[in-house]
């Protein structure tokens, strides 16, 4: 597998590398918290770490949990049907106690349509590598 190179800059590197730490932050607090989005966080984490921190990028390609999804994103933007259906758990289990607990007004409505699409996105992934013949 080729590496890009870090960002030529010092203050871009910087920058990719304070985007990647809030996303891969973002990402795990979205393992626990219903209705966020883990595998997008961290592919965009993994992402601003090849721009900034060779070792931040090593680390999330070996790591035991996002080592599979990333390897999956990188060899043909796939999606494990493992993680669609838990996000879409997790999304329809957050829409569902927005719509119980929370007054129901234009923010709700558009935190629905935010994650409908979402979803959208990523049962539009593949599963797997397409076959060869």
């Amino acid at each position: 597998m080729t590496r890009k190179p870090p960002a030529a800059s010092k203050l871009a590197r910087i920058l990719f590398g304070l985007l990647a730490y809030v996303s891969l932050g973002i990402g795990l607090i979205a393992i626990v918290v219903p209705g966020l989005p883990t595998t997008e966080f961290i592919l965009l984490a993994a992402w601003a770490a090849t721009k900034s921190s060779p070792r931040l990028s090593a680390w999330l390609e070996n790591h035991r949990l996002f080592g599979p999804i990333l390897c999956n994103w990188r060899n043909g933007k796939i999606i494990a049907r493992r993680a669609k259906v838990s996000a879409t758990v997790s999304m329809l289990l957050c829409a569902g106690l927005m719509l119980i607990m929370l007054d129901h007004g234009w923010p709700i409505y558009l935190a629905i349509a935010g994650m409908s699409l979402g979803n959208l996105w990523i049962w539009s992934r593949p599963e797997s590598m397409p076959e060869i013949s």
